[in-house]
């Protein structure tokens, strides 16, 4: 189980082939992820609902840190136990914690949460951003987090309300609508692959005996003329989107498709002046009592 953006690039180098993200391509986009968007992420551990300042942290399938590092700065005295599938994302982790000098504060724990878990500690926080609709049976993990929790803990599930958008509504102006046609395609692919995306986790952690405490949903609105990161995040994205619509999408969006995506050329996403980030993100709030 890994931390994930509800996207991950392709390298881009063969545009009309199917394309798999590997480990460099997923790290990248969840960095950009994590640099975009880290108010955003602050004002949600921000919102949390916690009693008393948490001391042991585990962060659910951490990706590269987003959380982890998020978390960390909100409660600077917390140890965090970061858990993922990928070796690649947790070594990442750990050299921007050696570099924040922060790595005595974290445990890097490998895991794949699906199968029978480590010992993970008691933590009286437990994080999960984007992780949880990956769950082969989210069920018998949200009972597994409230087993672990310590009475009185919180668990926060963080997910996606609507995938990122970055070109004005009316652009690009020859192919309106190009990323809606992209997001729907991508949507029913997720719904075969991923049923548990878009879930309503209230009820889901009810029944798992947690009292739910909070739920919030977040706009998300970043204009790129405020972060040069936001190109690049485009980028990303888009060629995301590209691989995984390309058979739902006419020939012309596709060529559109691929002139934004070219860095090279002249109408490559990387030149534009009018890109932001349009999403937003539901948390839940949980407690064990």
């Amino acid at each position: 189980m890994s931390h994930a953006s509800p996207h991950a690039a392709h390298d881009g180098a063969h545009p009309h082939a199917p394309h798999k993200p590997d480990a460099d391509d997923q790290a990248e986009i969840l960095d950009l992820d994590a640099e975009v968007l880290a108010e955003h992420i602050a004002s949600i551990t921000a919102w949390l609902p916690l009693e008393t300042k948490p001391r042991q942290i585990v962060d659910l399938g951490c990706g590269t840190g987003a959380g982890t590092f998020a978390l960390l700065s909100r409660f600077p005295d917390a140890q965090v136990t970061a858990v993922d599938t990928s070796a690649g994302h947790l070594t990442r982790l750990r050299t921007r914690a050696e570099a924040l000098g922060v790595a005595d504060q974290i445990r890097t724990v490998p895991a794949d949460l699906d199968a029978e878990w480590p010992d993970l500690g008691r933590p009286d926080l437990v994080w999960a951003s984007a992780s949880m609709h990956h769950m082969a049976d989210p069920d018998r993990t949200l009972r597994g987090v409230h087993d672990l929790l310590a009475p009185g803990g919180l668990f926060a599930v963080v997910e996606l309300a609507g995938f990122p958008r970055f070109l004005p509504a009316d652009a690009p102006k020859e192919r309106p609508g190009l990323e809606d046609r992209c997001h729907a395609a991508l949507a029913h692919h997720d719904a075969e692959h991923m049923p548990h995306r878009g879930a309503d986790w209230g009820p889901k952690l009810a029944a798992a005996g947690f009292t739910v405490e909070g739920e919030r949903t977040i706009p998300v609105n970043v204009d790129g003329s405020h972060s040069s990161a936001v190109g690049r995040y485009a980028l990303s994205s888009l060629k995301h989107l590209r691989s995984g619509a390309a058979h739902a999408l006419s020939p012309d969006d596709l060529i559109v498709l691929d002139q934004l995506l070219d860095t090279d050329g002249p109408n490559s996403v990387l030149r534009r002046g009018d890109l932001a980030v349009r999403t937003e993100r539901t948390v839940w709030a949980a407690r064990r009592a």
